[in-house]
């Protein structure tokens, strides 16, 4: 297992340096002056340049990338333009609002998907299994763009009963964490629904129920365990799919979270602190797929890293 974890922190190094290289290059690319945004279409050509000096950005294009290059190795993701706050403690201080907003999405889709994918596949081909396929596919078909927006008029702007923005109170989580689960919980249905199906015709089942074992004992502690590898995967998967989706659902709602940063920094070409967030969001990526790999070893102990 430690060979392993070493071979696969190893392989992440390529990964995320590909990453890093491909977003400086790309962030560069977009048209567009920071510091024209950041002093005005009126401001004296001596003044832009010497902002432009000041922040570096005077710098042949492999020099600020040499830079920041070294700077993400040992931690300095530099200054930001627009805020002259470090990127690090920029992100720090966004990054616990986008972790509640990330692990509240997941518990959403997680009571949605696991109950409505077993239920589906107990009573697989019946007018029940019917139903929740059909909510599944509806939940796919809603983006969060569209779906934030239902929330907050229905909730928020008709009803009253919940607040349209901001963070603070449990109140404020309930929308944007139903609107970043919702869709994810679709997905994650339809795979615990197919995962069981398949168990379930495997002979164990048959054999545990020949052993006086309830139906319902059958399903959860056998059939739905041995499912779990799949259901753990697209879990992992889910959990990348949560950090980019949080981008458009933090702006929706006005979320003080790595999203909206990272939203406000592209809009003021803040070369900075956008390298920063997608680097950020790249490493959670890589981190979740390796504790998803881990994970496979508790959950199956067949299972075994040579």
């Amino acid at each position: 297992m430690f060979r392993f974890l070493i071979r696969r922190l190893l392989l992440a190094i390529p990964v995320l340096i590909g990453v890093a290289t491909l977003v400086f290059s790309l962030i560069h690319l977009i048209p567009g002056d920071p510091v024209q945004a950041m002093l005005g279409d009126s401001a004296p050509p001596q003044d832009i340049t010497a902002l432009r000096e000041r922040l570096g950005l005077n710098r042949p294009l492999y020099a600020q990338y040499v830079s920041f290059m070294k700077g993400a190795v040992t931690g300095d993701l530099g200054t930001s333009i627009r805020t002259n706050q470090k990127v690090v403690t920029a992100i720090g201080e966004r990054m616990p609002a986008t972790i509640e907003l990330a692990l509240a999405s997941m518990v959403v889709a997680v009571l949605i998907a696991i109950p409505l994918g077993i239920v589906a596949a107990v009573w697989a081909g019946t007018s029940v299994d019917h139903a929740a396929t059909t909510l599944a596919l509806v939940g796919i078909s809603m983006p969060t763009f569209w779906l934030g927006p239902l929330l907050a008029i229905i909730f928020s702007v008709s009803l009253g009963w919940l607040p349209v923005s901001g963070r603070g109170t449990l109140a404020h989580l309930v929308l944007p964490a139903i609107t970043l689960g919702a869709p994810l919980s679709a997905v994650l249905a339809r795979i615990t629904r197919a995962s069981v199906i398949e168990e379930l015709r495997e002979l164990y089942v048959l054999a545990a129920r020949a052993r006086g074992v309830s139906p319902a004992g059958a399903v959860l502690k056998h059939a739905f365990r041995n499912s779990l590898i799949p259901i753990v995967t697209v879990l992992g998967l889910q959990f990348g799919a949560v950090l980019t989706g949080a981008v458009i659902t933090e702006t929706i709602f006005a979320w003080p979270g790595v999203g909206r940063l990272l939203i406000q920094s592209i809009g003021a070409r803040d070369y900075p602190a956008v390298q920063g967030c997608i680097l950020l969001i790249a490493i959670t990526y890589v981190s979740v797929n390796l504790l998803v790999d881990v994970a496979y070893g508790f959950l199956d102990p067949r299972i075994r890293y040579e």
